[in-house]
């Protein structure tokens, strides 16, 4: 605020309460109050002269003398307030050519973005000037070739959000781990994320497309006022140059707000403008996907089946690994153990106290009895656990032998949809570029 206005308070309150007054009126009904402004000029200020040119040019009267003492004061906020306050009246139309240029000012990567600079590619990507404002806004981007900057998986990131980790295709579903490893992973995860950023472009263009259609109150070619926006930061930023806002909130980077256009939920025509500018860094994503997703499946690949390697050939699995991994299973799974030196004991124990019982008394003979009863049950769960390894050796070996020939053929299914996988990864890529070369400048 000028020190004018600090000189004058009378002036600036006529001059406030006038203006939030044809604010409120802009916003609602898209044209000034009824009563003429009453406020006096004050020196200095570009507010005063501007408000009385846009009350001109609503009345279909001359502004030109307004509009050269408003922009002898202040060129770029007169310009800002303009064409703000004509988009919010649904009447964008009448701004200016020169007036956006100005008003906008210049963006730069390294320079957050203005409340101002925002709420002017907000009007424009909904229409408030027509064609003309949203090419503008898109020049304006065009000029500063983001993509060079641009990290890549930043922006898929932002368009498709949650990827899964691991996509397991069909031929896979009864071997997960296998879709991990790298050669077989690379192919399907790359065709499945195409397909994803595919979706999400046709997402984008076709609700564009159906709002365009259906002439809603955001694209503002129905001359809509700001009342029927979704959001008010074109209104807020008004009642900010006019005094009348809080202080500003934190601006953001270019980049910011063009990934945060681009996620899902984002309004579709700020989402329209964003993808056409992530276009350059998405057509280089879609075909190194594209290259990836047409890469050949191994002829032979080393899987972990049952905690073992084996390797894997056409013709089956290779002989040499399965008997190392049969001779490991073997290893692991028979339990060593030592001689039965207590059964020994106990056996022999019994035999001298059978002996002496011969020639002594009974209680001899029952020990012995006893002891050489314990001695055989010993022998005995030695030899249930012995058999009980066997067992368990011998599933284990089937188990990996059937795995390994299951694998195999699932290696085969594999190689059989990379064909498929290919074919509809190429169409995917070509629709994905058909989508954004299209760009929002079709949609008016």
């Amino acid at each position: 605020m000028s020190t004018d206005l600090t000189a004058s308070p009378p002036a600036a309150t006529e001059l406030h309460r006038y203006a939030e007054a044809l604010l409120a009126h802009l916003a609602a009904k898209g044209t000034a109050p009824p009563a003429a402004p009453s406020f006096r000029d004050v020196s200095g200020y570009w507010l005063p002269p501007a408000v009385q040119a846009l009350v001109a040019i609503l009345s279909g009267d001359d502004p030109l003398e307004h509009l050269s003492k408003a922009a002898g004061r202040d060129e770029q906020q007169t310009a800002l307030f303009l064409c703000l306050a004509l988009a919010v009246s649904g009447q964008g139309s009448r701004i200016h050519a020169s007036w956006l240029g100005t008003a906008f000012g210049e963006l730069s990567l390294d320079r957050p973005v203005t409340h101002g600079q925002r709420s002017l590619w907000l009007a424009a990507a909904r229409g408030a000037y027509g064609p003309a404002g949203k090419i503008f806004v898109l020049r304006k981007l065009d000029a500063l070739a983001i993509q060079d900057r641009a990290d890549p998986q930043e922006w898929v990131q932002a368009l498709v959000p949650g990827e899964p980790a691991v996509v397991v295709p069909p031929s896979l579903v009864d071997f997960p781990e296998m879709a991990e490893i790298p050669e077989l992973a690379r192919p399907a995860v790359a065709a499945a994320r195409l397909a994803r950023l595919r979706g999400r472009c046709a997402e984008i263009t076709s609700a564009r497309q159906a709002e365009h259609d259906s002439a809603a109150p955001l694209d503002n070619s129905s001359n809509s006022p700001a009342a029927a926006w979704a959001e008010n930061e074109p209104l807020a930023v008004l009642r900010s140059l006019i005094g009348l806002g809080g202080p500003a909130g934190p601006m953001a980077s270019l980049s910011t707000y063009l990934l945060d256009d681009l996620r899902p939920g984002a309004d579709p025509h700020l989402a329209a403008i964003a993808l056409h500018v992530a276009a350059p860094i998405l057509r280089a994503v879609a075909e190194e996907l594209e290259a990836d997703s047409r890469l050949d499946p191994p002829e032979t690949l080393t899987v972990p089946l049952l905690g073992h390697r084996i390797l894997l050939r056409p013709e089956g699995p290779d002989q040499d690994s399965l008997a190392a991994a049969e001779e490991s299973i073997v290893t692991d799974g028979m339990v060593p153990r030592g001689r039965p030196w207590a059964a020994v004991v106990l056996t022999v124990a019994g035999v001298a106290c059978l002996v002496g019982a011969v020639l002594a008394a009974r209680l001899l003979a029952a020990a012995a009895v006893a002891m050489i009863g314990l001695a055989a049950w010993q022998l005995w769960q030695r030899r249930k656990l012995a058999e009980a390894d066997a067992r368990y050796v011998a599933s284990q070996v089937n188990e990996l032998k059937e795995l390994a020939e299951g694998a195999v053929w699932a290696l085969h299914a594999y190689a059989r949809e990379s064909d498929a996988r290919a074919k509809q990864a190429a169409e995917d890529a070509a629709e994905l570029t058909l989508l954004i070369r299209r760009g929002p400048r079709a949609a008016h």
